[in-house]
């Protein structure tokens, strides 16, 4: 692909992305808090194997998710402004609603046909198997919305309705669980209620009402979106495989209770981090794929971002991962949840790797080469699971975190290797070098705090990273200036 060369458009883009940032801000940081929140809170609420049970119940609906809804969305973000352009919008929504439809109704009939090689193979009880078939719905519904919003740029919107879907769950979900003694049947039952209200929300901010009209559905329209889509689907598939199969494999082995602690790990790292680091992905990512259809060269604007992630992630994830149990001392309730922090340092570092891999398979999804990302994630996901197969039944949790941060290398790797011509990443090598400066005072703090002093826990970790960005702070103003 030949691209132009703007500055104009490149800069009016940054400072675009720079403003849906600060729009999107607000939700993802109240994502974040709410993610935090929900540890403690919901395991304050339940047992150990009533929260292992609550965790296997999220894998499952996100297993669903994946096969049969989650890849219309992401498809309609991608054509969106191709179709706009185009002028088609009617026939492009009737499209994607009833390609959704359908995919339910194929979803619901597998699952009740074979239901009962689902509960062999997932062993959750039958209530909640049909509360998962049920919630689904208005799942998948949110998930086409929010798209939408994206790809019409509605920042705020999409900011107003994610903090109110996070405040409803929590509170409908404690609502549930105290006053109706439903356990881990109570988060799923808050969840729909609160995801159902949030959808009516969302038909009205999006302007999917005012396009909507029932057309004839021609191959030419579902073509693309498939060929885009599915492959999107069996990566999303193998990611789950990556990051979720260690609580089944786990079940198998030592039952709900160390499920629960896999659950309480997973939940304050992928979903709490990647919450706040997907800031940037959120604004920049429609932005660019508009950018690449109008034929502007991307590849500045995305080393930049790429930057940008490191700088923001690397460290928090050090200072998790340095201080992993009074990480989770101070993110659960109680000491039943407390050995969890043993897989906190390699999921921490697993996500690092995961996020970072959005940036470097970028390029895929412009290209429409999707059929390659879920080729290296599928390899990954292989030997994610291969390795926890062997690793948990003799390390136990510890198996369970090197095989998911393993798996997670492996596939930001990958994504390095096999790089399509005109779209390699510019390595932020800048950002980088000033980071490595930065890191020195940093462990000599850290040195000095494990040596000569105690204080507090949380303390000394917001110290470390306040060091840690002072000093790349003053590297970026003083010796190590960028070049105008």
């Amino acid at each position: 692909m030949e691209y132009v060369e703007n500055r104009a458009v490149e800069e009016e883009q940054l400072k675009g992305i720079f403003r849906d940032m600060v729009k999107y801000s607000p939700s993802k940081i109240c994502g974040m808090l709410g993610n935090a929140i929900i540890v403690p809170v919901y395991t304050s609420l339940l047992t150990p194997e009533e929260y292992g049970l609550y965790s296997l119940s999220i894998a499952v609906l996100s297993f669903l998710c994946i096969l049969f809804s989650d890849w219309v969305g992401l498809s309609g973000l991608r054509f969106f402004r191709q179709h706009q352009l185009t002028q088609d919008m009617p026939k492009y929504l009737t499209t994607l609603v009833v390609m959704l439809t359908t995919n339910l109704i194929l979803m619901c009939t597998v699952a009740i046909c074979f239901r009962q090689n689902f509960f062999d193979f997932f062993h959750i009880p039958i209530k909640y198997f049909l509360a998962i078939l049920v919630l689904i719905i208005p799942v998948a519904i949110r998930a086409l919305l929010f798209q939408l919003l994206r790809a019409e740029l509605k920042s705020m919107s999409f900011t107003f309705s994610t903090i109110l879907n996070q405040i409803l769950t929590i509170g409908l979900s404690i609502f549930f669980a105290k006053y109706f003694h439903l356990g881990a049947l109570a988060l799923l039952l808050g969840m729909g209620v609160s995801i159902s209200l949030i959808d009516i929300l969302l038909i009205y901010q999006s302007s999917i009402l005012s396009w909507f009209k029932f057309q004839k559905i021609e191959w030419n329209t579902i073509f693309p979106i498939v060929k885009y889509g599915i492959p999107i689907a069996v990566t999303s598939l193998s990611t789950w495989v990556i990051n979720q199969s260690n609580k089944f494999i786990m079940n198998s082995i030592s039952g709900f209770s160390d499920v629960g602690l896999v659950g309480v790990a997973y939940g304050l790292t992928l979903p709490l981090l990647m919450t706040i680091f997907s800031i940037i992905t959120v604004a920049a990512v429609p932005r660019i794929i508009n950018m690449y259809e109008e034929k502007i060269d991307v590849r500045p604007i995305i080393s930049k971002f790429t930057g940008y992630y490191i700088l923001v992630a690397l460290p928090v994830i050090t200072v998790i991962s340095m201080y992993a149990p009074d990480y989770v001392h101070m993110l659960s309730s109680g000491d039943k949840f407390y050995m969890a922090f043993k897989l906190i340092p390699f999921f921490a570092f697993g996500t690092f790797f995961m996020a970072l891999a959005d940036y470097t398979t970028l390029q895929y999804h412009l290209a429409n080469k999707t059929y390659i990302d879920f080729i290296i994630k599928l390899i990954s996901g292989v030997v994610g699971i291969a390795l926890n197969i062997f690793m948990i039944p003799k390390y136990g949790l510890i198996g369970a975190g090197v095989a998911t941060f393993a798996a997670n290398f492996l596939y930001f790797f990958l994504s390095t290797v096999v790089v399509l011509p005109g779209l390699q990443l510019r390595y932020p090598t800048l950002t980088i070098f000033r980071m490595v400066i930065a890191f020195v005072p940093f462990i000599a703090l850290n040195y000095l705090y494990s040596n000569y002093l105690n204080l507090s826990p949380l303390f000394e970790m917001l110290s470390l990273i306040f060091v840690f960005y002072g000093c790349y702070w003053i590297l970026a103003k003083t010796v190590l200036k960028r070049a105008k």
